[in-house]
């Protein structure tokens, strides 16, 4: 059985057909067939059920795709630590928040990939928590106050943020002037939301109402302007609507604590060299905050 068998095992148990795995691994289809075909041969049994819309994983096959997935990162780990030196090969599978990754974190992708040829680098873009594991990614950068979870994290940078509306809702309905003020003002938020205030030294939490939900944060931005409710989002996003008036700051006495900028991986007992390379030009970018 071949390591590389049971990658390219991975990537169409991940991408959920034999041709989006290919264009990830970029070989042809065939070539991922005869592979496929070669490895369940070798196991005795069907991993794959081919249907008219791609492939499912057999029970059989789901099994195997963690213990697949499990060995071929070990190994991965294994020749990076013996050979923590030299260029980067293989693939960096990155997830990065949609409303700040291709502006913010884009840069440092693509100056990965100019120093490293050998390396290819596959960025997600999306505002939700992907399953790193389940969707065979490396790493995600995430941003905020993380929910407890089994992932390693390591922080990189911080960043600050603002609760602003527009002068139009200001006039219509006034500002909140303390964190208590907010539940009786509309508010543009994602779902389930938890807002935290400075009150002097303390932190206040908050759990605002709104009608206006979305997912995105440019989709609240878009909705703060044209005057919905209240935003609560990080200040580089805002800074050029507060700088032209469109947007403006309120309830300044009561800052929002800064949160954090955070490499996250599935845990192991070391992070892959890829990661670790990754962690350390992203902490040279935004170790000093947004």
């Amino acid at each position: 059985m071949e390591l590389e068998d049971l990658r390219i095992f991975v990537e169409v148990a991940d991408a959920g057909g034999v041709s989006s795995a290919a264009l990830r691994l970029g070989i042809s289809k065939s070539m991922v067939s005869r592979r496929l075909t070669k490895l369940e041969a070798e196991l005795g049994t069907q991993l794959f059920a081919r249907t008219t819309r791609g492939v499912a994983l057999t029970e059989a096959g789901a099994t195997f795709r963690d213990y697949a997935a499990r060995v071929s990162a070990d190994l991965d780990v294994v020749r990076e630590t013996i050979l923590p030196t030299g260029e980067l090969r293989g693939r960096l599978r990155v997830a990065a928040p949609l409303s700040f990754g291709p502006t913010h974190f884009a840069p440092v992708l693509s100056q990965m990939a100019s120093r490293h040829p050998q390396l290819q680098i596959l960025s997600s873009y999306t505002d939700r928590f992907v399953d790193l594991v389940g969707e065979g990614f490396d790493c995600a950068i995430r941003m905020g106050h993380l929910p407890d979870s089994n992932l390693v994290a390591k922080r990189i940078g911080r960043i600050l943020g603002k609760l602003v509306a527009s002068p139009a809702y200001i006039k219509a309905h006034g500002a909140p002037t303390t964190p208590n003020e907010i539940t009786e003002h509309q508010v543009v938020m994602r779902d389930a939301e938890v807002w935290q205030f400075m009150d002097g030294d303390e932190i206040v939490t908050v759990r605002p109402q709104g009608r206006f939900i979305a997912d995105n944060a440019m989709s609240l931005i878009a909705a703060a302007l044209d005057g919905i409710g209240v935003a609560y989002l990080p200040e580089p996003l805002v800074a050029d609507h507060v700088r032209s008036g469109a947007l403006v700051p309120i309830m300044t006495r009561h800052p929002i604590p800064p949160a954090g900028i955070f490499v996250v991986r599935p845990p192991s007992l070391y992070p892959s060299r890829k990661v670790r390379i990754l962690t350390e030009m992203l902490i040279e970018r935004f170790g000093t905050g947004c």
